[in-house]
């Protein structure tokens, strides 16, 4: 004898995971639908059971045993209420409507539990990512208020804001590049087809081969936001929080598109121009500032790149003071768009950068 022959209430079949894969996914190992054809009785039942998953429409039923019997108490006693007042003033109601109702009154019961149940699940925040990684992680925390430049071994760079966190491999490994983040960051990613670079922020993972974008994910914030400067990024949900994912979107150039997190939803993707400078210190975040000069005294540039990552440059003034250049810097992390500098300066000069300070040593230029 089986012990499902002995179920006779539907919160019975509920808490059978082969029954639930069955009726959501089709996966009939254990032949449900041959042992429910041997009984007419046993059949309805089912029907009854298979109605509540169909209503809540989701792949696994995560509720324990004692929420289950407090909703369906609950549910019958609600039930039996309007029945007796129905009874009182009007024939129309029968029992087979009741039945009915029954089945949608808990249906609406159960999936109101298991709602707030998986929105609990489905959060992920920085201290979960960062967990679950088995490589040995570097984390830099920024509690000065100033953004703080974080040069990656791949030669990337991260502009840190304020109240962030990012984790990264001391050297990266395998196929893909990724880091962790809580809070916000711009990232400039030295191009390398072979590895991906993935930033891991609360329930998105953002995913690029090389460009330049903003990732904002506080853990307390209802929303993740991204926003590419340059070049394109794919950004999809987390895998490790549903099985079946939300389709990814991709983003062009001034695209951005956020995240609602509690209603586990994207929103629409914007199109920005941020040539459009905001007001006030708004008007110095990076994407707002352009890296094209044609002919400028390298004075100019340094005070670009002063502005854009909340740095200072200490450089010979005397020896570079009637050094002009014309270069394209928009597309390349900050130990780049230096190196290009340097080299274009020629005469030997080289750079030094220690955390927010850089030190250009310069004879000249050519």
């Amino acid at each position: 004898m089986q012990k499902r022959d002995n179920y006779n209430k539907i919160e019975d079949f509920l808490e059978d995971s082969s029954f639930r894969r069955w009726i959501l996914n089709q996966d009939d190992i254990q032949n449900w639908e041959e042992w429910c054809l041997e009984s007419p009785k046993r059949a309805k039942l089912v029907e009854e059971a298979r109605l509540f998953l169909i209503a809540l429409g989701v792949d696994e039923l995560k509720i324990s045993h004692e929420e289950i019997q407090a909703s369906l108490a609950e549910t019958r006693n609600k039930i039996l209420l309007h029945e007796i007042n129905a009874q009182k003033t009007n024939a129309f109601w029968t029992k087979g409507w009741f039945r009915a109702a029954a089945v949608l009154l808990v249906s609406f019961s159960l999936y109101f539990l298991y709602d707030l149940n998986q929105k609990s699940n489905l959060a992920v925040n920085y201290e979960k990512l960062v967990e679950k990684d088995n490589e040995g992680l570097i984390e830099q925390t920024n509690n000065s208020p100033e953004p703080q430049v974080i040069s990656l071994s791949d030669g990337s760079s991260v502009l840190l804001q304020p109240k962030s966190k990012l984790s990264y491999p001391k050297k990266n490994s395998g196929n893909v590049r990724k880091v962790f983040l809580s809070g916000e960051a711009f990232f400039e990613i030295k191009k390398d087809p072979s590895k991906p670079f993935l930033v891991y922020a609360n329930e998105l993972v953002t995913t690029v081969l090389g460009t330049s974008f903003r990732v904002k994910a506080y853990e307390g914030d209802a929303n993740v936001e991204v926003l590419v400067k340059t070049g394109k990024v794919h950004v999809s949900q987390n895998e490790t929080i549903s099985k079946k994912p939300m389709l990814p979107i991709d983003l062009l150039p001034n695209e951005s598109i956020i995240y609602n997190r509690k209603k586990v939803a994207f929103g629409n993707v914007q199109t920005l121009d941020l040539t459009l400078k905001p007001i006030e210190k708004e008007s110095e975040k990076i994407e707002n500032l352009s890296f094209e000069f044609e002919d400028v005294p390298v004075s100019q540039i340094f005070e670009t790149i002063e502005k854009a990552y909340s740095v200072e440059i200490k450089y010979p003034k005397s020896m570079l003071k009637n050094c002009y250049l014309t270069s394209s810097l928009s597309d390349q992390p900050l130990t780049e768009k230096l190196n290009i500098i340097c080299e274009s300066l020629g005469n030997n000069t080289r750079f030094e950068l220690n955390n927010n300070e850089i030190i250009i040593k310069s004879n000249g230029c050519n």
